[in-house]
């Protein structure tokens, strides 16, 4: 698969779409184990056991929401990614903003909300050798089509199309995403 209007030089640039999977985060860790390409980028339809903080679960069980995982090799200091979770809540936040005029909020570091309801999460990983930073592992989940909540998360989720009634072209999103994120992320640990 091929990400359209894409301007990175690696981010996104290797993509498996994959219409059913356990977890996107755990398929970039086994390509890393792979040594497969620097900025490699697994998207799903739905995810059977998808990734959230603390031992969540990130619900994907409908299609056509936003669930995604990369990794970027960095090898740098660990303070050079340090506030990357919350620059990434940011760059979601202001892509959802200029592309269709969506007023979102981000409850730090990695929930991006509306009227106290999340929409969308972050997980940020790293695997760290010698006090350096080797790998960054990023997954994104965004509720942008689901209709159907569970009576355990009905009153904490919600997605844009539910609040907005506006359809978010999900594969867009994600070449904006890698565009900017490619960029912000060169700018902390240089050029690889």
């Amino acid at each position: 698969m091929e990400l359209k209007k894409l301007n990175t030089k690696f981010l996104g640039r290797n993509v498996i779409y994959k219409a059913k999977i356990d977890s996107t985060q755990s398929e970039i860790w086994q390509m890393i184990e792979k040594n497969s390409e620097n900025g490699s980028l697994v998207i799903a339809d739905i995810q059977t056991c998808g990734k959230g903080t603390h031992g969540r679960t990130w619900y994907t069980d409908e299609s056509n929401n936003i669930a995604f995982s990369f990794f970027i090799k960095t090898n740098c200091e660990i303070s050079k990614l340090e506030g990357i979770t919350i620059e990434i809540s940011k760059i979601i936040v202001d892509i959802l903003k200029k592309k269709y005029g969506i007023n979102l909020s981000i409850k730090s570091p990695n929930d991006i909300v509306i009227k106290n309801k999340k929409i969308g999460g972050i997980l940020t990983e790293t695997k760290i050798y010698k006090q350096k930073v080797k790998y960054l592992v990023v997954g994104i989940g965004i509720n942008t089509n689901k209709m159907h909540f569970t009576d355990d998360i009905k009153e904490i989720a919600t997605s844009i199309k539910k609040e907005f009634n506006i359809n978010v072209d999900n594969f867009l999103f994600i070449s904006e995403f890698c565009n900017i994120f490619e960029k912000e992320i060169l700018r902390r640990i240089g050029e690889n």
